[in-house]
């Protein structure tokens, strides 16, 4: 009798989602299409601009309805956070600025625009590589961020103090634009130290301002990636992983930028900030446990083949996107890691939120800077 007590209360205990008490009163982001929640989408209509496939349907059809501007069918990693913490989701800087003149702005502003670099769009161009989704380099989004909630100094240090600031993912466009213009790896990788550098300065240029917690994720594991496995579709086995099926030079590629951005970020904490929290966010292994076991967290359509797209052995082609009439989309993408071929379903997001931030894939991890 004790023995069958003591299990169900052990069984009860397992069941109880454990809540942390975190300090923050607001989100402060920059990046790219991984964070962003409708930035492009307002850009495009300021500027008349033609709109890019992910602001149709089926983006944003599992959790919004309609399309919003992310892209995925539903909520991002920063939605979840924003959730974790209590928080309303995170409004785009740009659209309405009355709203970031009133009580919105001390809940968190959302600077991230899809198609981003870390670099200036003026260095790709040098190299003849243009952007062909905006110019809102992490330089800009640093730019609006002074102007918009950071007037003072006093302003920006008492709103920075009790906001979680998310730094990325930026940097993987500066290398997706260059790789799918036709630049070889090599060349590629020899700006990778210029991209952690910009990375960085951004993060020193917060924490002046009065940053406390600052989180850097890495690059995701691009080899995994329906968009390059179709685009270098190769029937050399060496060329991929015989666990995952992903392209194993690409994702030491990752893995690269991933360690250059950690050793830097480890010399600023040791050298520079004693005082703030600098969180390595490692979205690279976090994401790879769904790729080397995707039907063990429910993935049972696999990790590699994307929900939304227009055939071939991976569901992608580069002429037509998710988004465009002849496309077509899964009846059930909880069922995919990969929404469009280069985004993720707001399942694999979620289950890469809990990793992180719920789980041991931050470096000091996030949670031990909560109460539980």
């Amino acid at each position: 009798m004790a023995i069958s007590i003591c299990f169900a209360i052990l069984l009860l205990m397992s069941r109880i989602s454990y809540a942390y008490e975190c300090n923050y009163t607001s989100i402060i982001s920059f990046g790219n299409s991984l964070a962003d929640t409708g930035n492009i989408k307002n850009l495009v209509a300021i500027h008349h601009s033609e709109p890019p496939h992910f602001l149709f349907p089926p983006y944003g059809e599992t959790f919004f309805h309609k399309p919003t501007g992310r892209c995925s069918n539903g909520r991002l990693i920063i939605d979840f956070i924003a959730e974790g913490l209590g928080l309303p989701l995170i409004p785009p800087y740009v659209g309405d600025k009355s709203n970031l003149r009133k009580k919105e702005v001390r809940q968190g502003v959302n600077y991230a625009v899809a198609g981003a670099t870390a670099l200036s769009s003026s260095f790709h161009e040098a190299r003849g590589v243009s952007n062909p989704t905006t110019n809102a380099s992490l330089q800009v989004q640093l730019k609006w961020f002074k102007q918009s909630i950071c007037p003072t100094s006093s302003d920006c240090q008492h709103l920075l103090q009790h906001s979680l600031i998310l730094m990325g993912e930026i940097g993987g466009n500066d290398y997706n634009h260059e790789l799918r213009a036709g630049k070889p790896i090599n060349e590629v990788k020899s700006f990778v130290p210029l991209v952690i550098k910009t990375i960085i300065a951004a993060v020193n240029e917060v924490i002046k301002l009065g940053a406390k917690t600052i989180i850097v994720p890495g690059n995701f594991p691009i080899g995994c990636s329906s968009s390059y496995l179709a685009m270098y579709n190769n029937s050399d086995t060496k060329m991929y992983d015989n666990k995952t099926g992903c392209i194993i030079w690409l994702n030491k590629f990752a893995e690269y930028h991933n360690q250059l951005l950690q050793r830097e970020l480890e010399k600023i904490r040791k050298f520079n900030y004693h005082h703030v929290n600098i969180i390595y966010a490692d979205y690279y292994n976090a994401a790879m446990q769904l790729y080397r076991s995707p039907k063990e967290f429910g993935f049972l359509n696999g990790a590699l083949k994307a929900c939304c797209g227009a055939g071939g052995p991976y569901n992608f082609n580069e002429t037509v996107e998710c988004g465009a009439a002849s496309s077509t989309t899964c009846a059930d993408p909880d069922t995919y890691v990969s929404w469009d071929g280069v985004h993720l379903t707001e399942a694999a997001y979620r289950l890469i939120y809990r990793s992180l931030f719920k789980g041991s894939y931050t470096m000091p991890r996030f949670n031990s800077l909560c109460r539980s």
